[in-house]
């Protein structure tokens, strides 16, 4: 269930970001936690293609209750010389009786009902209504309930009796208990708990007790199907059966097949099959054509996976009638086939050797044609020219048979160059038969390549042949591909031709790709690709592929290059929006503009700013490179011409579309009048204290550039003293230590030629008062002292806000505060102590804080005795200090909204201890939200119109040279209530 819909009273959720980290935090507050609120919990966070999730469970516990405290009893001392304070005085003991407010609403008349659930504080006039409304169940189910697959979930209803039969069914029918179906009854409290949920069990399920019912509905969520292994391209001939598997991550999943975006189903020719083996899922094609090539795709409700088919047609047989008598290339492009060579109408020149030399591979297969016929001598390939060169593929066998005729049978002597050729050189074989002589070289190499001579003798003489033999394979394997540029779905690559073409000219190319996660390759042409330059298409956006060539020749086909380097498929950005002039002088612009809306899966790498004049199609770069801001200045612009600019965004796969300005610009400055604009808080009298910075920012506007003159009382600034910095837009006066002098009328002006503006700026420094003047007492009587001074010079630079009377005994000289912030020049201090000389003194208060001296009274007070001489007993130094101690903790609290609180306790402790208040740890001294009062160790904080967000965990500490303690409450801040009316409760009732 998405809790975004509950947000309300009871939740709250929150989100902040941070800047200097990049950091999103979520919140979550649970408000007066229930019971109900139990159970597991999921945060999932998405952002674009991306996902990703965290569960957590949340358990629920009563709170505990505390005993009652009596604040009197802690403050009642036990003595008159304890030290300890008694405040039941201040405190008033209320009691009230305990009401039931329902039955007082049961009895009374609806026009009475805001009444009282104002004086009993009920907020939520809902509640009241339905606990009249609907006595039999006071708290119903939710109007739905989430739960995943396998999992378990328990529905809670709360009756008003506690012995009251409860029914429960599902669409209508009732449900009876079983191994997954448990019913529980706890107090008023009834529990339906259903395990190991099932998609059978998402249904609505109601709760009755007699003719009330309460109904809610049962959502049971799948969770997600990811495809564990993809699918993979294929490429097979027309005819052969495909299956496409993948595996998910999850048995008895449901899959979806779809080919080019059209789901496939079983129909009734068979064509497709579809096949389940636990995780795997396969797809099965019988007897493809070339209609089925395209892209498949298996789709899960969690993720998906796309793959290709090839078909690759049949080819029909070849057959020749022109065959050489001595050398014969017959290519036959037929796969796994046998193959025929027939010879029609044999005639005795049809007599040699035949080779099958199937290409691509490292073997042969020869074959001699005798023709039954007298023998005869033929060698038609004597010479070294380029028609009389035998060819021979590398690695096959080289056999030269020369008939040879002579009586006596001649001596044969094989040479190639200088050496001369035997049967110790290993792969040389030499043979001699009646009428030929043979000369054999296994495995033919480049090396073997050149001409070789057979010398016959015999007696009557001897005969010499040449015969040049040429070496043939297949080539190298090309260098690795260079990927020249990416689209959408395509690429074009480019490679060199190989170092060595194997002694036949290249006539041709083949590509292969493959996705880089993959291990299958799968070709792109069959036929040889002739330029070295090729586009690819029909790739998937975002996916990695690497590339590589082949190379053919006559012979065959070379070993396959490297790999090219993985790329990825990528489509230029759209165009930059919000093209538009921020700023134009005589020679420069300014221009700015936003990001483009599609950037895609490839990163942006900069935008590219060009310019030209209006008519003219030859854009200039305004600068080198590219930048990563969406701002630029132009400079060295022709003034008074009119010029057209656009912007173009740049990634891996080229420029985007440009964006332009509707309408060439003029390069002209734009003329505007001088207008200062004085910040709201400059309007009335800066103060600032002695020793502070002053740093005034004042924004103008005129153009071009206006002057800026400051001056006080008619009078320039002292530079050593005042700093003024200026730019286009404002001015800025600084003041890094200001003194009392620097008080005053401060004037800025702003001209253009014989335009101006003026404004003012009133500064006002102020400092601590200088000591009162001429203290003394101007009577004494009984135990009163009348004291009388005068102002102090100076005051500050401010108003004196008061005065600090402290007193002290002669004999101690320990000065006690008498009054504080006193207004008047003239004070009595009484309730002084008989036979005690008192002398008096007085410090200045201003805005700034009291006086460095104080002044003091120039002769002292005694204050008679009268009657009887007391002489008081001696009694011994007394350690008095005390550990804090709370006498009365904080309490917790629920208040509205908009309304100021107070939570108050008292401590006890000596010396006076140090009170600090927290607000969930910390501390919240210095918080203008927040006042603390402190009146003979009672303390109170004060909440200024507290909203939701100030409830939480409050704290208070007492700390002294003895040792601290701590109390804490909670508060709970509610909204505000709404008025009940007419119509309010009309609607309730209908309700």
């Amino acid at each position: 269930m998405d809790l975004a819909s509950k947000s309300g009273k009871h939740l709250q959720l929150k989100e902040h970001y941070d800047r200097n980290t990049k950091v999103y935090t979520f919140e979550m507050h649970i408000i007066a936690a229930k019971a109900n609120f139990a159970g597991a919990y999921r945060c999932e966070v998405s952002s674009r293609d991306k996902f990703d999730s965290c569960n957590f469970d949340l358990a629920v516990h009563e709170a505990r209750t505390t005993d009652g405290f009596d604040i009197r009893t802690a403050f009642r001392h036990a003595g008159e010389d304890s030290g300890e304070l008694d405040f039941s005085a201040l405190l008033k003991k209320s009691t009230e009786p305990e009401v039931d407010v329902w039955e007082i609403l049961q009895k009374s008349s609806p026009s009475e009902y805001e009444k009282i659930a104002f004086q009993y504080g009920i907020t939520d006039l809902r509640g009241i209504f339905i606990f009249i409304l609907t006595t039999a169940i006071l708290r119903k189910l939710d109007p739905a309930y989430q739960v995943e697959k396998g999992h378990k979930i328990k529905l809670q209803i709360e009756v008003a009796n506690p012995d009251a039969e409860v029914k429960w069914l599902k669409h209508g029918q009732e449900i009876h208990l079983t191994g997954r179906y448990i019913f529980e009854s706890v107090g008023n409290k009834r529990f339906l708990t259903i395990n190991n949920c099932t998609l059978a069990d998402d249904a609505a399920y109601t709760c009755m007790i007699g003719e009330e019912k309460t109904v809610t509905e049962l959502f049971v969520k799948e969770p997600p199907v990811l495809i564990v292994r993809n699918l993979e391209d294929q490429m097979v001939m027309k005819g052969e059966r495909v299956e496409f598997e993948c595996e998910v991550s999850e048995e008895g999943a449901q899959v979806k097949w779809e080919k080019d975006g059209v789901e496939l189903t079983r129909d009734e020719s068979f064509k497709y099959r579809f096949k389940k083996d636990g995780c795997k899922h396969v797809l099965i094609i019988n007897d493809v054509t070339k209609e089925d090539c395209g892209h498949y795709r298996v789709k899960t409700n969690g993720g998906q996976s796309l793959a290709e088919l090839m078909v690759q047609g049949k080819y029909l047989n070849l057959e020749t009638t022109d065959v050489f008598r001595s050398y014969c290339e017959v290519a036959f492009l037929f796969i796994f086939r046998i193959h025929k060579l027939t010879i029609d109408d044999v005639k005795p020149d049809d007599e040699g050797d035949y080779t099958f030399v199937p290409e691509g591979y490292a073997f042969n297969l020869s074959a001699k044609l005798n023709f039954l016929d007298p023998p005869k001598i033929h060698l038609d390939c004597m010479g070294r020219t380029a028609e009389c060169t035998i060819l021979v593929v590398a690695g096959n066998k080289l056999r030269l048979d020369v008939p040879i005729t002579g009586d006596p049978a001649p001596t044969v002597v094989w040479t190639k160059g200088e050496k001369v050729l035997t049967d110790s050189d290993g792969r040389v074989h030499v043979e001699s038969t009646k009428g030929h002589c043979i000369f054999t070289i296994e495995g033919a190499e480049r090396q073997d390549e050149g001409v070789y001579s057979v010398i016959v003798r015999n007696p009557a003489g001897e005969d010499t042949a040449d015969i040049n033999v040429k070496v043939v394979d297949v080539p190298d394997p090309p260098e690795a591909p260079r990927i020249l540029s990416v689209g959408e779905d395509s690429c074009i690559v480019q490679w060199d031709p190989p170092l060595f073409d194997g002694g036949q000219p290249v006539i041709g190319y083949v590509l292969e790709r493959k996705k880089k996660k993959s291990y299958r390759w799968m070709r792109l042409n069959f036929d040889p690709y002739k330029e070295t330059t090729y586009e690819t298409k029909r790739m998937i956006e975002g996916v990695a592929y690497e590339m590589r060539v082949y190379a053919v020749n006559a012979i065959g086909m070379s070993r396959p290059s490297a790999a090219s380097q993985p790329f990825v498929p990528v489509a230029p950005t759209s165009e930059p929006t919000g093209l538009c002039v921020d700023d134009i002088s005589d020679t420069t612009i300014s221009l700015k503009w936003r990001a483009p809306e599609r950037i895609g899966s490839a990163e942006l790498e900069g935008y590219g700013v060009e310019y030209c004049k209006e008519g003219s199609d030859e854009w200039i770069p305004a600068f080198k490179g590219l930048t990563d801001r969406t701002s630029v200045i132009i400079r060295d612009l022709p003034t008074g011409e009119k010029m057209q600019f656009r912007v173009r965004a740049y990634n891996m796969a080229g420029p985007s579309p440009p964006a332009t300005l509707q309408q060439a610009v003029t390069i002209r400055e734009i003329m505007q009048r001088p207008k200062i604009w004085v910040p709201r808080n400059l309007r009335q009298t800066l103060i600032k204290k002695v020793g502070e910075t002053i740093n005034l920012v004042i924004p103008f506007q005129g153009k071009p550039r206006p002057q800026v003159n400051w001056t006080k009382t008619d009078e320039p600034l002292d530079p050593k003293q005042v700093s003024i910095r200026n730019s286009n837009t404002d001015t800025i006066l600084f003041i890094r230590r200001s003194e009392r002098k620097d008080s005053g009328k401060y004037d800025v002006q702003v001209q253009i030629e014989n335009v101006e503006d003026r404004a003012s700026v009133n500064i006002q420094i102020v400092d601590l008062p200088g000591p009162p003047q001429n203290l003394k007492a101007i009577d004494v009587w009984g135990f009163n002292v009348a004291l009388e001074w005068k102002p102090p010079k100076d005051n500050g630079n401010c108003d004196i806000t008061g005065y600090t009377i402290q007193k002290a005994d002669k004999k101690t000289m320990e000065w006690y505060i008498v009054f504080e912030q006193y207004r008047r020049t003239n004070c009595v201090v009484s309730d002084l102590i008989m036979g005690n000389e008192y002398v008096f003194r007085v410090y200045a208060m201003n805005m700034v804080g009291l006086s460095p001296e104080p002044c003091l009274s120039k002769d002292s007070a005694y204050i008679q005795k009268t009657g009887i001489v007391y002489k008081p007993p001696s009694y011994k130094e007394r350690d008095f200090s005390e550990v804090p101690k709370f006498t009365h903790p904080l309490m917790s609290r629920s208040v509205i909204a908009g309304y100021n609180a107070t939570l108050s306790c008292s401590v006890r402790g000596i010396p006076k201890p140090k009170i600090t208040w927290y607000k969930n740890k910390m501390d919240i001294t210095n918080e203008a939200k927040y006042r603390m009062f402190s009146n003979q160790g009672v303390l109170t904080l004060e909440i200024r119109k507290p909203c939701p967000f100030d409830g939480g965990v409050y704290m208070c500490k007492a700390i002294n040279s003895s040792g601290e303690d701590v109390v804490e409450c909670k508060l709970e801040v509610r909204r505000k209530y709404m008025p009940l009316t007419q119509e309010l409760l009309r609607d309730l009732l209908n309700s």
